[in-house]
């Protein structure tokens, strides 16, 4: 989280770093408890990634694309699926028959996402003051973000940047009684 430059840089960091905890999950034994921290990991991450995302890029999107509306629109579909399978993914064991299949359908979701923003979407984002913008407010937004999936939480201004930060504050706090993401 915080590796500075514009939101180019910054989410496009953000995106090896989820390819590189997926390389991992593949990594670890099947069915062990290696791969549900691994997915707890990886459901920080995206978690916080979106609701970042939500929360800043995707008004920029609005405000400065030209069909901006219906990117945006996409993109937080695209988010609304993820959301859902990681919340599936939560409140299973990695030993459960589903827990595989379903980091399948999540990965094919991530991928898909990542590769529509970094080859669609961030080559029509070009003017330096706003990227530069975006990154800071990106990187500040990814602290105070939930880590846990919120299907039925707001994903639009103004109720997510309203309650993002107060559901952020109770999944850290469950995170850090539970050991979740240590």
């Amino acid at each position: 989280m915080g590796h500075g430059g514009d939101v180019i840089a910054e989410l496009t960091t953000n995106h090896r770093e989820v390819e590189d905890l997926f390389a991992q999950f593949d990594d670890a034994p099947p069915g062990s408890e290696a791969r549900k921290r691994l997915m707890d990991a990886l459901t920080i991450e995206l978690v916080r990634h979106s609701v970042a995302e939500e929360q800043y890029l995707y008004l920029a999107v609005r405000e400065h694309l030209q069909e901006g509306d219906a990117l945006a629109d996409k993109e937080l579909e695209d988010h609304a699926r993820v959301e859902q399978l990681l919340k599936d993914l939560q409140q299973r064991d990695a030993d459960d028959l589903d827990f595989d299949r379903l980091v399948v359908k999540l990965r094919t979701e991530v991928t898909a996402h990542v590769d529509d923003e970094e080859n669609s979407l961030f080559a029509q984002l070009l003017h330096p003051y706003v990227l530069e913008e975006l990154g800071d407010k990106i990187r500040q937004a990814k602290k105070t973000a939930p880590t846990r999936p919120h299907p039925a939480a707001p994903s639009t201004p103004p109720a997510n940047k309203l309650l993002a930060p107060g559901l952020g504050l109770v999944d850290r706090v469950r995170d850090y009684v539970s050991g979740r993401g240590q």
